[in-house]
C-alpha cells in the first residue's frame, strides 16, 4: 500500500535534484574562433554587443587592496548617501565589520535614505539575525534571495554570488569581498584573506544599478527607477567600461563567453587571479591555444590555505595540459587568495564576483565589470606581480610527481566539477 507514495516521493526528489543541478540552458559547446586581436576595434565592439550593455566612456576607477582599504571606503560611501543605497552580496556573516555595515545602513535608513539590501539566503546563513532586525527596524528593505519556499524548490541551487554596492546611483563598488571577519585586515596572516575590490564613478555605475535591479525585481516584483536610482551622470574620467551579468534564468553562459572571447583575442599576455580555478575542457583548450601562439599566461590560485580543499583538488587535477603548454601556475602561500581578476594584453581588466569554475559559469547569478584602460591595466599587472612574489610556482615535473593519493582524490572530485 505504501509503494506508490514512496515511489512518488523518490521521483519528486530526483526531479528536484536534476532541476537544481542543471541551468536549463544549452552550454557553449564549440571553441570561439579567433577573428581579431584585443587591439582591434572589433574586440571592443563584440564584447559590448554580445555581453549586453554597450561599452561606455567617462568613468574613473580605484583599486582597493584588502579589508583595511576596502571596508573604510565602502562605509564612507554608505555614510555619504543622500537618497538611495542598493546592496547585494553573497557572504554576510557575523562579526565586527558585519555589525558596522548594518549600523551604517540603518543610520541612513533612519535619515530617510531608501535602503535596499539583497542577501543570498545560503551566503548569509552565518549572519546574526540581530543585524536583520537592526536594518528592518530602521526602515531598510531587506530580502533574502531564494529563501526556501515550496514555490521555488527547483531554484535552490541558484544563488546570487553578485557583490554590488551602489550609492545614490553615482558611486559603485564591486569585486570579490564578502562581509565577514576573514576579509578584514591586510592579508597579514591566514585568518585574514587576500582580496581586491573596486570603487567606480561615472556613467557605468548606471549599469551596476541595472544589474542590482535585475535580481531585485526577481525577488520582490518591485521596480525601483527614477532619478534617485538612475540619475544623470557627468563624465568622471576617461575610462571605458561596461557592467554585465549572468544567471541560470537568462544568459547563464555570458560569463564563460566573456572569458573565452578575451582569451581568444589575447596577443601578448593573460594574467588570471582566481580563487576557485576549475576550468572545463573548452576553456582549457582556449588557454592552451593562446599559450601556443605565444601569449604569456600566468595564473594565481590559492595554495594549501584555502577554505574549500575539494575545489583545490579538482583544480589541480586539470593542470596537466596547461603546464605542458607553458602556462605558469602559481599557488598563493600566506593566506586564502580570494581575488577574481582577468587582465588581457594590459588592456582589458575584468573584475567582479565570477570565479573561474562551472558554478560561476552555469549556476550562480554573477556580475562583472569590464574595464578597457591601459593605465589601469598596468596597475593591476603590477599588483599581480606582487602577488606572484608571495606565491609558489607549480612546475610540470612537480605536478606529474605529486603523491598517488592526491591523484586519486583529484579524480574523484573532478566528477563534481559542475557544482564547484
Amino acid at each position: 500500500m505504501l509503494t506508490i507514495p514512496i515511489t512518488a516521493f523518490v521521483t519528486l526528489i530526483i526531479i528536484l535534484v536534476i532541476a537544481n543541478l542543471s541551468s536549463g540552458e544549452k552550454k557553449i559547446e564549440h571553441k570561439i574562433e579567433r577573428l581579431y586581436s584585443s587591439d582591434d576595434p572589433q574586440f571592443l565592439r563584440s564584447m559590448g554587443l554580445l555581453l549586453g550593455p554597450p561599452v561606455i566612456s567617462g568613468n574613473r576607477f580605484e583599486m582597493l587592496l584588502n579589508g583595511d582599504r576596502i571596508f573604510p571606503s565602502m562605509l564612507e560611501g554608505i555614510r555619504s548617501a543622500h537618497k538611495t543605497i542598493t546592496f547585494e552580496t553573497f557572504i554576510y556573516w557575523s562579526g565586527e565589520i558585519g555589525e558596522q555595515i548594518a549600523q551604517a545602513l540603518a543610520d541612513k535608513a533612519r535619515e530617510g535614505v531608501a535602503v535596499h539590501v539583497l542577501l543570498d539566503w545560503v551566503g548569509s546563513s552565518k549572519m546574526d539575525k540581530h543585524y536583520l532586525n537592526i536594518l528592518r527596524d530602521a526602515g531598510a528593505e531587506v530580502i533574502q534571495y531564494h529563501k526556501p519556499h515550496w514555490t521555488g524548490l527547483g531554484r535552490m541551487n541558484d544563488r546570487t554570488h553578485r557583490k554590488l554596492l551602489v550609492i545614490d546611483g553615482q558611486i559603485g563598488f564591486t569585486g570579490g569581498v564578502g562581509i565577514a571577519p576573514e576579509w578584514t585586515g591586510h592579508a597579514q596572516d591566514e585568518k585574514h584573506w587576500r582580496d581586491t575590490h573596486f570603487r567606480v564613478v561615472g556613467p557605468v555605475v548606471g549599469h551596476m544599478q541595472a544589474v542590482f535591479m535585475d535580481n531585485w525585481v526577481k525577488a520582490t516584483g518591485n521596480v525601483l527607477h527614477g532619478p534617485d536610482y538612475f540619475p544623470h551622470m557627468e563624465t568622471q574620467g576617461d575610462g571605458l567600461a561596461h557592467m554585465f551579468s549572468s544567471s541560470p534564468s537568462g544568459g547563464s553562459d555570458d560569463m564563460q563567453l566573456m572569458y573565452l572571447m578575451a582569451i581568444t583575442a589575447a596577443t601578448h599576455s593573460i594574467h588570471l587571479a582566481s580563487a576557485y580555478f576549475v576550468p572545463d575542457k573548452l576553456t582549457i583548450n582556449a588557454i592552451v591555444e593562446a599559450a601556443k601562439r605565444g601569449v604569456k599566461v600566468q595564473i594565481i590560485t590559492p595554495g594549501k590555505r584555502i577554505d574549500t580543499h575539494t575545489v583545490r583538488e579538482a583544480s589541480r587535477a586539470c593542470w596537466g595540459d596547461l603546464l605542458k603548454a607553458g602556462v605558469e601556475i602559481y599557488e598563493y602561500q600566506p593566506t586564502m587568495f580570494h581575488c577574481k581578476l582577468l587582465v588581457v594584453d594590459e588592456y582589458l581588466v575584468s573584475v567582479g564576483s565570477t570565479n573561474f569554475d562551472s558554478r560561476s559559469f552555469k549556476l550562480n547569478d554573477e556580475a562583472n565589470l569590464n574595464i578597457y584602460d591601459r593605465d589601469f591595466a598596468k596597475q593591476q599587472t603590477a599588483t599581480f606581480a606582487d602577488d606572484i612574489m608571495k606565491s609558489q610556482q607549480v612546475t610540470l615535473e612537480a605536478w606529474m610527481h605529486r603523491p598517488l593519493t592526491e591523484k586519486l582524490i583529484e579524480k574523484g572530485v573532478r566528477l563534481l566539477d559542475t557544482q564547484l
